[in-house]
């Protein structure tokens, strides 16, 4: 008995669109005609069929293969499978057989119905596809129609006379692979080995976790339920879902097994490998959060390199860690838009499928071993949000453990995971595989009574809602009894009482058995489980290596910021301004001095007012990076802010520059080098003060409104008691002006300006200026060192 495998090549012009592997057990005149070698078929009933298909542009090409033939069926391209059509057509027509679509003789013909039916399991490639018995069908492709898809439809029946295809062009033929083709994320191909080297394996195992907040009335206080008990477990290689409508407890969850929250208020068991949390495991976990937390001016490049500069340890060297940041750009499919900005609300970038990719890269470069995503998949297309959670499944194949909450996947997404837990306000729903949760619940009596995606039904059961949703019989009887309470205007239970009937069903049919399989030991040894502890924290880079690095960083995201045009045509307009209203004034007078003095005064309070209210912004604005940043022990808190205060100093002096190049000669100053620097010095002094003042505002309140209202309260305070509208002050209050750098870069100026002209201007007396230095001095840093305190105080995850 001879051994044949049909081959139906479905195909366009320019590429293969089809490709389907029927495996023939025998035919009684295959031995006359194969003699084991390739042959094509081709008859006249099929040159009408393409005759029709040319219509729409296709071209069919039937190709039979020798089971015994250990070459295995030749992949080549269309051109080249037109041009093996033309040749064997050229050939001599062999006895023709009755009919392709049948098997032993009497088998069911290969219509478009049976083809699907049939098993999808793909018969071997080489010399031992004559060892199976069974038919197959392989699909390979999936975006067009097998030939005999197309004759079914079109109601053709044919037969077909061989051609003999020569053995040389056989021989010249590449087996057909998967790896042929060409890996692209966006094309859904895209398999990448998520960083090759090992990783610590964690089994992550949370029992009868439950979660507490205190809710603030108006009369008392009231503690609230976000989740009562609830256990589960996740080994490597193994996606987790959490799953549930809003406000179901999905996010605390996993901010919980996450180690992001620690409250009194947590009762219940989270282990990673049989040890509790520690501090040790930041460097080994990945938390991706709802919202994207970026710099929306750095490229792509930029804030994965500098991630990898600060996350990966000091054994390797720069060139290792951005050679790291390179090889996950590209496992991430991010190669096209490296070089693109991050962008946000008002600045054009990357998509937002991208960003949440970069998202994950800034995790995925240090390699961890548990991966926490809150809602990758929000906001995204379908399309999209499939790629993601593909990626997801990709990293747990290199044995990671993934744990993501999912708001509404489609049906393609849910099966892509491998365990699932649905949660319904606070409790636990189920917890066990994906694949079995449909089971499960029709089980308890909830079945669809429609076609649905598996997700919503789950979402509607975890709502109470049992619309086109099967009642139990136990929810019927409860309604038949008259409870006008469990009862709706339809009919149906109320969610509640929905809600009710399925933790009762968990709890009395799964929970037990699965708390039984937690208390399974793990198989790991000991020198494994204790890697999750270490005695102390473990940065990444030595804290000069860190200031250097968030120094650059810091400087290449605000340049843009500082440099922008409304900022520099708003310094210089009022420059200009200043310099027609103060043209050329003439100090050799009372009056020209005195208008001089109103100058001086100006700049004082112009150069104290900007800073200000730009540096309220600054730790609000960055309060979500600085906070999961420090979460994952990234960088020392010391390292960033003095990288962030002084990375600002070099953009500080430009516009200052600028300024007063355009004023102090249109405004004829005192014309001496001396002097005009100075003047710039006293003015920078005075900007890193307030600086520091609008840095200690903002880090102490950490909310706008209200840093804006007591910022403009403070700088009028300080610009009333500058000396210049009130010469004689209440001594009770005069205590004031020693606090205001107005006061003392006002001074300062007059002195620079005026040392060798008068001994007083305006009731103010001209000294040595030593005071006023060091009262700026000391400004500058007592603002910035309350900054600091205010920003220590700031709670952040699992510190």
């Amino acid at each position: 008995m001879c051994h044949t495998s049909i081959q139906y090549i479905y195909c366009d012009l320019y590429s293969v669109v089809h490709l389907y592997s029927v495996d023939c057990l025998s035919h009684s005149k295959l031995p006359e005609i194969l003699h084991g070698k390739l042959l094509n078929f081709i008859c006249p009933s099929l040159h009408c069929l393409l005759l029709k298909l040319s219509l729409f542009g296709k071209n069919v090409v039937v190709i039979m293969e020798s089971g015994n033939d250990s070459s295995g069926l030749a992949r080549t391209k269309s051109e080249q499978l037109v041009e093996s059509a033309a040749a064997a057509a050229a050939l001599k027509s062999q006895p023709s057989i009755d009919s392709i679509g049948k098997v032993d003789g009497g088998g069911t013909s290969l219509t478009r119905k049976s083809s699907w039916r049939m098993v999808a399991a793909s018969p071997s490639r080489g010399g031992g596809g004559g060892s199976s018995r069974n038919t197959h069908i392989r699909k390979t492709s999936s975006s067009s129609v097998a030939l005999s898809r197309a004759s079914s439809s079109m109601d053709f029946s044919f037969s077909f006379t061989g051609f003999t295809l020569p053995a040389d062009e056989i021989s010249d033929s590449k087996p057909f692979s998967d790896e042929d083709i060409p890996e692209d994320i966006e094309a859904g191909n895209h398999k990448p080995k998520f960083q090759a080297e090992p990783t610590l394996p964690i089994y992550l195992k949370f029992t009868d976790v439950s979660y507490k907040v205190m809710i603030k009335g108006m009369t008392k206080n009231e503690e609230k339920d976000i989740l009562k008990g609830i256990t589960g477990a996740v080994n490597p290689g193994e996606v987790l879902a959490l799953m549930g409508p809003s406000g179901s407890g999905k996010t605390s969850l996993l901010n919980l097994i996450g180690g992001r929250l620690s409250q009194p208020r947590i009762s219940g068991s989270i282990t990673y490998n049989d040890l509790p949390y520690s501090k040790c495991l930041k460097s080994k976990i990945g938390f991706v959060t709802q919202d994207d937390i970026l710099s929306p001016h750095l490229t792509v490049k930029e804030t994965l390199t500098y991630a990898a500069r600060l996350k990966l340890p000091n054994t390797l060297t720069r060139e290792q860690k951005e050679k790291r940041a390179l090889d996950v750009i590209y496992e991430l499919g991010l190669e096209r838009c490296q070089d693109t900005m991050i962008g946000g609300s008002f600045i054009r970038g990357v998509s937002g499928g991208e960003r949440k990719r970069v998202c994950v890269g800034n995790e995925i470069i240090i390699n961890p071993s548990l991966l926490f995503l809150d809602e990758p998949t929000s906001g995204l297309d379908s399309t999209t949000a499939l790629k993601i959670v593909q990626m997801l499944h990709d990293i747990a194949e290199a044995g990671k453990t993934v744990v993501t909450t999912i708001h509404q996947p489609s049906s393609r997404l849910f099966h892509k995971f491998d365990k699932l837990i649905l949660l319904g306000k606070g409790s636990l729903l189920y917890f066990g595989k994906a694949s079995e949760a449909m089971d499960y619940f029709q089980h308890i009596g909830c079945s669809p009574l429609i076609a649905m995606n598996p997700a919503e039904f789950l979402l509607d059961l975890a709502n109470g809602n049992l619309n086109d949703v099967s009642v139990p019989s136990e929810l019927e009887d409860k309604v038949q009894i008259g409870n006008a309470q469990a009862e709706t205007r339809n009919g149906k239970p109320s969610p509640a009482l929905v809600q009710e009937y399925l933790v009762e069903s968990y709890e009395n049919r799964v929970a037990e058995i699965e708390k039984k399989k937690l208390l399974v030991p793990i198989p790991l040894d000991e020198e494994l489980k204790s890697k999750v502890h270490c005695p102390k924290r473990q940065w990444g880079t030595s804290w000069s290596e860190q200031y250097s690095i968030l120094f650059s960083r810091g400087f290449k995201e605000r340049r843009h910021d500082y440099f922008s045009w409304l900022r520099i045509t708003q310094v210089l307009s009022t420059a200009i301004i200043l310099g027609l209203l103060w043209w050329q004034s003439d100090a050799n007078n009372m009056k020209g001095l005195q208008d001089q003095a109103g100058l001086l005064f100006f700049i004082a309070v112009f150069w104290g007012f900007f800073p200000v209210f730009t540096a309220i912004f600054t730790f609000p604005q960055e309060r979500a990076m600085l906070t999961k940043e420090r979460a994952t022990d990234m960088y020392r808190l010391s390292a960033y802010f003095l990288a962030r205060t002084t990375s600002d100093l070099p953009l500080d002096l430009v516009l200052p520059v600028l300024f007063l190049l355009v004023v102090y000669f249109m405004a004829g100053l005192r014309l001496s080098v001396g002097s005009f620097f100075l003047t710039i010095l006293t003015v920078f002094l005075c900007i890193v003060a307030a600086q520091g003042l609008g840095l200690a505002i903002g880090a102490t309140l950490m909310d706008l409104k209200r840093a804006t209202t007591l910022a403009s309260v403070t700088v009028m305070t300080f610009m009333l008691a500058g000396g210049f509208f009130v010469k004689r002050v209440p001594i009770f209050i005069s205590w004031i002006r020693y606090l205001s750098f107005n006061y003392h870069t006002y001074k300062l100026l007059l002195k620079v300006q005026y040392e060798q002209v008068a001994p007083s201007i305006n009731g103010i007396r001209i000294d040595s200026g030593l005071t006023e230095v060091v009262a700026l001095i000391a400004m500058v840093f007592g603002y910035r060192l309350l900054a600091y305190l205010s920003l220590r105080r700031m709670k952040v995850g699992g510190a």
